[in-house]
């Protein structure tokens, strides 16, 4: 089974990130690792509300982190590993340019 997350920062500039599903976290670990990430790179809530859904830490923290963070094979590992476990999906899409989660 293919498992992958695909990261759009822009029209021109895609990463997918094949992920080895052979020792993935549970998905609370997976969370986890998200909420730990959010708040190293002190990311901001990206609703009104305050309220911040996993979609929304996925968005944040991958923008925070910049392309940089995923030339980092051990980050960008961790990221897609986290990503396809805390959405429970094989193949997710986190489109930077249009800020939302494809699952």
């Amino acid at each position: 089974m293919r498992r992958e997350v695909i990261v759009l920062f822009d029209a021109q500039r895609q990463l997918d990130i094949p992920v080895d599903a052979t020792d993935l976290p549970a998905a609370d670990v997976a969370r986890r690792w998200l909420d730990d990430e959010f708040t190293r790179l002190d990311c901001a809530p990206l609703r009104a509300s305050g309220k911040v859904l996993t979609a929304d830490k996925l968005l944040a923290v991958a923008a925070e982190a910049g392309e940089p963070s995923f030339d980092d094979p051990v980050w960008r590992q961790a990221f897609a590993r986290a990503t396809v476990a805390a959405m429970g999906r094989d193949v997710v899409t986190v489109d930077l340019a249009a800020m939302k989660v494809r699952a």
